[in-house]
This record gives structure tokens, sequence and C-alpha cells, in this order.
């Protein structure tokens, strides 16, 4: 937010340097959002299942705002075994800032397939009323879903149950209003969903082989979802994504059985 004029004169009159500075600083901080800093946020999810420990490493990128995200296992041929984590409003089907009737952000049950399109078709776990999407009456259990990440975090997971030796994890992430110079905002008109996803959701993979006894994997964009969440197909060509890239700037799986 950027001070008014009057409020300019008044600071321009104060002869204290200090005193300029400090609002200066302030006003700088407003225009950026929540500082954060470089020390990871700590999560933990599913400690009681009867699997193997995983650890999510992830190290925000210069891109990094407040990004939705589903992070789950599946088979060597593209099988869905389990939901490691998804953020909270896609998990419960209620957003935070999902209705201001009241003359104020409230929370609010909200539909946005297009967040993370390839975890929720991966999934395939339809409502009674045929939703692939999780809602309020029917969320993700609270064992799996948690805040989205401000920062930098580690995340301390547990599979259900002991996994096959060879196994993929995989993470869908997608930024809300990143438009770039192919995914505008008039690109595809009428389509709502699209214009609040923007770039489509990047999903990353780690392929795990629990007999190489490796400590960690690092995690590598595979593709992208489908612009508007319609379908659940995965496309490899990335050419088009240009910030949504820079979101995360290190992800890698940790296993933690391989240290003993």
């Amino acid at each position: 937010m950027q001070p008014n004029l009057p409020l300019s004169r008044k600071v321009l009159s104060f002869s204290g340097s200090v005193v300029l500075a400090t609002l200066l600083a302030v006003f700088s901080c407003s225009r950026r959002g929540p500082v954060t800093t470089d020390i990871p946020d700590m999560y933990s999810y599913n400690q009681e299942g009867k699997g193997i420990p995983l650890t999510l490493s992830f190290k925000r990128g210069p891109a990094h705002n407040y990004p939705l995200m589903a992070v789950w296992m599946e088979d060597t041929a593209g099988r869905f075994i389990q939901t490691l984590y998804i953020s909270e409003s896609i998990g419960k089907g209620i957003f935070h800032y999902g209705q201001a009737t009241r003359g104020k952000w409230m929370p609010g049950e909200i539909r946005r397939p297009a967040a993370v399109p390839y975890w929720t078709h991966k999934r395939n776990i339809r409502t009674p009323e045929g939703e692939l999407l999780p809602t309020p009456e029917h969320p993700v259990a609270d064992t799996y879903t948690g805040p989205t990440p401000p920062q930098s975090f580690v995340m301390k997971l547990r599979t259900d149950r002991v996994p096959p030796s060879r196994f993929r994890i995989l993470l869908e992430i997608n930024q809300t209003w990143d438009w770039n110079e192919y995914w505008t905002n008039n690109k595809y008109p009428g389509d709502e969903e699209y214009r609040t996803s923007s770039q489509p959701a990047l999903v990353y993979a780690a392929e795990i082989d629990l007999q190489d006894r490796r400590n960690e994997y690092p995690m590598v964009p595979v593709g992208h979802s489908h612009y508007s969440g319609r379908t659940g197909e995965l496309f490899t060509d990335l050419s088009t994504l240009s910030t949504a890239l820079d979101i995360a700037s290190e992800i890698k799986v940790i296993l933690e059985q391989a240290k003993n």
C-alpha cells in the first residue's frame, strides 16, 4: 500500500532520519506481504501409520506465494496408493477467505477443480453426489490435511502400510493469479476455473527404490495438469510455464530408514 500525499508531507517534515527509515520499512513490508524467514516450518502427518517414515523437504523459490499442494504415493505403473498430505482448504472444501457476505472475508465452501486436478483424478474418490473434490460433508481425514505452508518447510510423513519396494512420490502445486505471456487472463474467456488458476498446476515426482538404500531423492517436474481441472491428464511440455517453475527451488524426499 502506497502512502497518501498528506502522510508523505508529514514524513518529510520530520527531521529524524530514523523515523523516516522506519516508516519506509513498514510501507515496504506492507507491499510485499508477510515477512518470512529461511528457517523451514515443521509439520507432521499420519504418524500413526503402520508403514515407513518419509520426510519431504521443500525450499521455496522466488515466486512462492501460498500455493496449494497435494502429496501422494503411487506404484510404478501409476496406480494411486494413498494421499500423504493435502492442503486443508482442498481436503475439507472450506477456504478461509471463501465468502464476504457479511462485509468481511469469512470461511466458506468453495470448489477449486483446477487447483490440484492430477491428484483429484488419481485419487478418484467420489462423494455420494458424484463429486471428485472433497466436500465438508465428505472431507479427507484430518491425519492427512493441514495448513498451506507460507514458506520453506519440512514434512514428516508416514505411509499407511509398508509400500512395495519401488514406488513414486508425487507433489502437485498450484499458485493462483500467476499469469504469463502464454497463460493470459483472457486465454479461455468464460472459463472461471481457469481464471482462478492461471498457469496450470505443476507436478513433481521422485522414483523411490528401497533396495538401493539411497537416503535422498530429488523431486523433478514431470508435467502440468489440465488448465481448468476438467480431466486428469498430465501434459509433459513445460515450455509454456514460467514463474510456476520458480514456486519451489528444491524439493526432495528423504528416507528415514535409509540412515540406519
